[in-house]
């Protein structure tokens, strides 16, 4: 290159009339964009979570039909423990949709997630019982509930992915929060169905047929997701799926490839799982096993417990934007530092003050209280995966550090919660959130940096100005 060439391009260009109004327009159509693909992305995890947790909500009416008939105690163990499968299956799918989504793209591995989905709920809705078919009803249930596993194991990595890189560099918090927005908002629709439902139907009509109905919503409401998921913007290049494609080179490995991922990427993969393990340990103690333990220790009637745990979630569901905010502002690390920091200071106060409290305005103050610790977490923890790998090794790295973590810890709260409740030791898992919590503060602690230049902020611009 000429060294006139050189000095014409390291010029600065001189402001041009209207560019300001240029890069304004600019910046809103990029926007505009982002909205419409993050709104179509999120609205399919609303739904998959919906599936996912409607069997719980209403597994009191249909287990009869599928498990013990003459034992309620029994039939009801027997759903949860089916429950418990899809757990078993998240880290499979998170395997396959996240090579599924690296190697063919976003658009394509959500589309057939949630296509599994409404398959999924379509056939619970549709199936025999135990008194057509015998044991076979059982049978075709579990088999079904490892389908579903499957694909929210697939969805949560993939998804994470697409909204953080579909979002605008400068936005890239408040954009992925809704991830949990409608993670959230998916259990409180089954709740909201479920009270639809009692207030509208019998008993008996519920516990006959009308226990169907939601997995029917759901199977509609995900085949209306996957019309509007037609519609979403690639986020992967047509040269990373060309590569991913192409017949391998000996000792080269591929796009979206375990060997890339455990040869190139191991050490993220096992920070994105040390980010994840107290969280969601955290996350399940304080919206999943604290009704049950509220219900077991706390002198609050059920029907008040159940309306504060709604409450409670629906603020929490309403704050993720606000943390997403102010992780754009400040950086990610900080909200994390909030969530580790004030999670092994109050776990033990916060859940031994529920234990003993009989006034429910006092027990909604503690359960908020405790979800707003875990928001520090929630709202912004698949932004910062995500931030950990390349678009090459993205979706499979935080789909399978994500599950692996979820299914080892999340999934098993309730389960530890009961059994150290049984043996009247519930000081042991107050301990054991708590140092499941602190380990994830030492990972926030040496392994992230705040403000520091990312592989989202490679390939798409930085998120601050100053790189710190």
């Amino acid at each position: 290159m000429s060294n006139a060439a050189v000095d014409q391009t390291n010029k600065t260009p001189k402001p041009k009339s209207g560019t300001k109004d240029a890069s304004s327009a600019s910046e809103a159509a990029a926007t505009r964009k982002a909205v419409s693909n993050i709104l179509k992305g999120s609205a399919g995890n609303l739904v998959e979570w919906f599936d996912l947790y409607v069997y719980t909500v209403f597994a009191a009416y249909f287990q009869s039909h599928f498990f013990n008939a003459t034992n309620e105690l029994q039939a009801g163990l027997e759903a949860m423990a089916v429950f418990a499968t899809s757990f078993l299956m998240r880290p499979v799918g998170a395997w396959f949709f996240g090579r599924y989504a690296d190697r063919h793209g976003r658009k394509a591995a959500l589309t057939l997630s949630v296509t599994m989905m409404s398959a999924g709920s379509f056939a619970i809705a549709l199936l025999p019982t135990q008194e057509a078919i015998g044991m076979w009803a059982m049978v075709l249930l579990v088999f079904v509930r490892l389908l579903q596993g499957f694909s929210v194991g697939g969805e949560y990595g993939t998804s994470a992915t697409y909204m953080s890189e579909a979002a605008t560099s400068k936005r890239r918090g408040f954009f992925s929060s809704f991830q949990y927005v409608t993670l959230i908002g998916g259990q409180m629709l089954a709740l909201l169905v479920l009270v639809i439902l009692q207030n509208t139907m019998s008993h008996e009509t519920l516990v006959a047929w009308g226990w169907r109905i939601p997995f029917a919503i759901g199977g509609v409401a995900a085949l209306v997701v996957l019309w509007l998921r037609r519609s979403m913007e690639e986020t992967v290049s047509a040269e990373q799926v060309a590569a991913a494609n192409k017949p391998g080179v000996a000792g080269e490995a591929q796009p979206g490839t375990m060997k890339l991922l455990f040869t190139q990427y191991w050490k993220p993969l096992l920070v994105c799982i040390g980010i994840t393990l107290g969280g969601t340990v955290a996350f399940y103690t304080y919206t999943n096993f604290i009704l049950k333990f509220m219900n077991d220790t706390s002198g609050i009637p059920k029907t008040e417990t159940s309306v504060i745990n709604f409450w409670a979630l629906f603020i929490f569901m309403l704050l993720q934007p606000v943390y997403g905010i102010i992780s754009d502002k400040v950086g990610r690390k900080p909200l994390l530092l909030w969530f580790g920091i004030t999670g092994v200071l109050f776990t033990w106060p916060l859940l031994s003050l529920l234990s003993g409290t009989q006034n429910p305005i006092f027990a909604f103050l503690l359960m908020l209280g405790g979800l707003l610790i875990v928001g520090g977490y929630t709202s912004i923890n698949a932004l910062v995966k995500a931030e950990l790998f390349p678009a090459s090794i993205r979706a499979l790295g935080v789909g399978l550090g994500y599950a692996i973590a979820n299914s080892l810890f999340g999934g098993t709260v309730p389960l530890l919660g009961a059994a150290f409740q049984k043996a009247d030791r519930i000081d042991l898992f107050f301990t054991y959130v708590t140092v499941a919590i602190f380990i994830s503060l030492l990972v926030y602690i040496f392994a992230l940096k705040n403000k520091k230049t990312t592989h989202l902020d490679n390939e798409q611009g930085h998120a601050w100005n100053a790189k710190k």
